[in-house]
């Protein structure tokens, strides 16, 4: 992949200046570093999709068992309630894979934007491979793919290389989500 960021389409329009924003994408991306810079330089507080997983979640992805849909449903209510908690803005971390999930979260909080992580799946299972103490093994990366549906022309989303140093994809973030990255 290349480092280069690509906005593949514009922000939603939003009633309000706050800016609510998921990081999103598949496990090892770097969704929580990315999303830490973002809140960092926005002065937002960070919402950890991962915290919010219930035990039984946790409990399968630990024994290698991927996520149903039916797994999810609460897990994203939860996530959607803390967006809604946030009007003034926040920055979400969450793989929001699926448009459903995307769509779920975005009724929660109208003019929600996202940001994409793209990284190829060999990479993936690099980062993952890597990474200590955290319950997501890399026997689980395939399945993530195969559930990944591309959110790169839905509106009010950024596609970035992730493959690209994290205080690039932060800055790029912010820029986008500040207006830099709308057409003229």
């Amino acid at each position: 992949m290349s480092a280069t960021p690509q906005t593949l389409s514009p922000p939603a329009a939003t009633p309000q200046a706050a800016v609510r924003v998921v990081v999103m994408g598949v496990a090892g991306c770097g969704k929580s570093a990315v999303g830490r810079l973002v809140a960092g330089q926005l002065g937002l507080p960070l919402i950890e999709g991962d915290d919010f997983h219930p035990p039984g979640n946790i409990a399968k992805m630990q024994q290698g068992i991927a996520l149903a849909d039916e797994d999810r449903a609460g897990w994203l209510r939860q996530l959607g309630a803390e967006l809604a908690r946030h009007p003034q803005g926040v920055v979400l971390t969450c793989s929001a894979l699926k448009a459903a999930y995307r769509n779920s979260l975005r009724s929660a909080a109208p003019g929600l934007q996202f940001v994409h992580l793209a990284i190829s799946p060999a990479e993936s299972l690099r980062r993952v491979g890597q990474r200590a103490g955290h319950f997501y093994p890399p026997s689980l990366v395939a399945s993530q793919f195969e559930a990944l549906q591309d959110p790169s022309a839905e509106p009010g989303v950024l596609t970035l290389a992730g493959d690209a140093p994290l205080e690039s994809l932060a800055q790029s973030a912010v820029d986008w989500l500040a207006g830099a990255g709308r057409p003229r």
